[in-house]
């Protein structure tokens, strides 16, 4: 496929303020890791300017193959999860003086429970060692579809239960084959089984090839399972061995998916060409207190 230069709305922001090396400096002295470094996020320098990070558990190796994603990849020979990491994490966030933390992980499928434990785990230290006010967003893998693992989490009482969809079912096989559509689906419906009250959030690409009637249709299967905050951005080839991008959708279009989102039930839809899964995630405060 031939390829497409990147338009000047792509455009990153700077890496290199004092609050970005500070965030990172932390991350080193903890031996923790994120996941804005280890996928090559586009908003690194803002949200480490912002004193925010969303940290990776469970390693920086990912047992999956999806063809869009920068985090490295292995089946074996993992190591074993860090039994220190729970506690690392809250002792840093809680010197961060963070209000709303965001968890996320490499999927795990070498481990009995896909990493579920080790949420369970974050999550307790994060509620006996920081700010009682902290907000706790998990962004969770299919665990396999083992969905007692997903209660064991939710019991734990995250506010914010975040699982990607990542793109339209049709470019399943391609995109993220060693996924499922449907199974991310009951994911995020289970969530809000398990707790009526969780708000639960799911976050997608474009520019994959997918066409507008397909993601506004994606939506509507989302709105089903009761997800409340949706997440569009530009997929950006981290490299040349990666799934190429088809295009570079315009930033009108994401408006109209933003409205379109907004009109059909969301209560917060971010639509832009550099939104990432957790791009302004605090903004789920907004919905945490009117529950």
């Amino acid at each position: 496929m031939e390829y497409i230069r990147k338009p000047a709305w792509l455009k990153s922001q700077k890496l290199g303020s004092k609050n970005t090396r500070q965030v990172t400096k932390k991350l080193r002295e903890y031996n923790l890791h994120s996941v804005c470094e280890s996928a090559k996020c586009p908003n690194l320098g803002e949200c480490f300017e912002r004193g925010t990070a969303t940290f990776m558990i469970l390693g920086k190796i990912c047992t999956r193959n999806c063809a869009f994603c920068a985090v490295s990849k292995q089946t074996e020979n993992i190591s074993h999860p860090n039994p220190d990491e729970p506690r690392l994490i809250a002792e840093l966030a809680k010197e961060l003086n963070l209000k709303h933390i965001v968890i996320t992980t490499v999927t795990r499928d070498d481990l009995p429970d896909s990493g579920a434990s080790q949420f369970v785990k974050t999550i307790n230290e994060i509620h006996n060692i920081c700010n009682p006010n902290i907000t706790i967003e998990v962004l969770i893998s299919d665990l396999n579809g083992n969905f007692n693992q997903e209660e064991a989490i939710i019991k734990a009482e995250p506010d914010v239960l975040n699982h990607n969809v990542e793109t339209i079912q049709r470019l399943y096989p391609e995109v993220r084959p060693m996924a499922n559509y449907e199974r991310s689906l009951e994911i995020l419906k289970k969530a809000k089984m398990f707790n009526s009250k969780i708000v639960t959030k799911s976050g997608i690409m474009v520019g994959l090839g997918e066409k507008k009637s397909e993601v506004l249709s994606l939506m509507d299967d989302l709105l089903v399972t009761g997800v409340d905050i949706l997440t569009i951005g530009q997929y950006m080839q981290p490299t040349l061995n990666h799934y190429p991008v088809f295009e570079y959708v315009h930033p009108d279009v994401f408006s109209y998916y933003k409205t379109e989102g907004l009109k059909k039930g969301f209560q917060i839809v971010e639509s832009a060409p550099l939104v990432r899964s957790s791009y302004h995630a605090e903004k789920a405060r907004e919905i945490i207190k009117r529950s």
